[in-house]
């Protein structure tokens, strides 16, 4: 089955594989997607669907160094160079929309753009910047209601930018602890607010940023991705998990999505979503439904074939090998990404992968 054309509301996929979103922080200029980024993805156009690394809406969302915007005219024209090259070979490929939030230093926000998250509570830990090397996460500002009316207006305005940029969607990042899932998370999210406090206010932010691109583009061009039992990023676990997500999901249904992108990090440690809850948001939400985590070709068949997914998500093995595609379908043996190159600036361990 995971070569098989695959319908996703209206955009048609040659199969079933997704190349995952995976951060490669090469837009080294003014966070600015360029060719060698366009080479990258073009290599990879015959995954089904090419889900971008995360770019942000928001000059305040750039919290790693040298990874992508889609805030103005600037990155639109380089992402047009992605887009462009991707369609050329025939593939499909959506962008992640991924505001950071708390998860940044201000040595790697342009200048006027702060640090903001739903709480005034800075992530533990440290993370790179170019400028001054590891340092402390920086301390956010907690978000006033104006500012997250701000913040949801920011990312329909960056979906009809996608839409220009020549995306044929947008993935909405909720997961591994970024500002969606701040707000989710309520390890994160000390709010007493219509933002905080219950599942339904918990929820409000992700639901809220949903049907606001949903109305920019349609939201048969919106996706959105989600990792409960995560604990990337400061989350973990909590105790209304799953009432929480099958609420959300439900109500995500609703809109008529382009897919739900569901995440489990077990095969990298974190704890495993239960088969329960999987199939649960599976049958809550009536749409195109994405599982990743850990697959090979002979699990994403499995997977495929139980009917727990309608797509199979794969990163790192795209990430080593621009024909997974190929290699997959002959059973061809597999490059092994080089983790020293994964965030480095440059072709190296980037556009140089083999293929068969």
């Amino acid at each position: 089955m995971l070569f098989e054309p695959f319908v996703a509301r209206q955009l048609p996929l040659a199969n079933r594989t997704v190349m995952a979103p995976m951060t490669r922080s090469r837009a080294v200029d003014a966070n600015t997607p360029n060719a060698l980024m366009a080479e990258y993805y073009a290599q990879r156009a015959s995954a089904g669907l090419i889900v971008t690394e995360g770019a942000s809406p928001s000059p305040n969302g750039l919290g790693y160094a040298r990874i992508p915007g889609l805030f103005n005219a600037q990155q639109v024209r380089g992402w047009k160079l992605v887009t462009d090259a991707v369609h050329a070979r025939g593939g499909k490929i959506v962008v992640q929309l991924m505001h950071a939030g708390r998860v940044a230093h201000v040595a790697n926000l342009p200048a006027g753009a702060e640090v903001v998250g739903p709480c005034a509570a800075a992530l533990s830990g440290e993370m790179y910047t170019d400028a001054q090397g590891m340092q402390a996460h920086s301390v956010p500002r907690a978000m006033t209601e104006a500012d997250i009316v701000h913040a949801v207006a920011e990312y329909a305005q960056s979906s009809t930018l996608a839409i220009e940029a020549g995306f044929d969607g947008v993935e909405l990042h909720a997961a591994n602890g970024y500002l969606i899932e701040q707000f989710l998370n309520p390890n994160v999210n000390q709010r007493s607010d219509g933002y905080g406090a219950s599942i339904q206010g918990r929820n409000r932010f992700a639901l809220e940023v949903a049907r606001a691109a949903s109305a920019a583009i349609g939201a048969e061009r919106v996706g959105i991705r989600l990792s409960p039992h995560g604990v990337f990023n400061g989350t973990g676990p909590f105790a209304d998990v799953q009432a929480q997500y099958l609420a959300l999901v439900q109500e995500l249904s609703t809109l008529g999505l382009l897919y739900l992108h569901l995440l489990d990090h077990s095969a990298m440690g974190a704890p495993p979503v239960p088969a329960e809850l999987k199939a649960l948001l599976r049958s809550a939400f009536k749409g195109p439904f994405i599982l990743a985590g850990g697959f090979d070709g002979a699990s994403a068949e499995a997977a495929l074939a139980a009917g727990q997914a309608d797509l199979i998500a794969f990163g790192r093995p795209f990430l080593a090998n621009p024909d997974l595609v190929q290699r997959l379908r002959s059973h061809a043996a597999l490059n092994e990404p080089d983790m020293s190159t994964f965030y480095t600036p440059g072709a190296k361990g980037y556009t140089d992968y083999p293929a068969l």
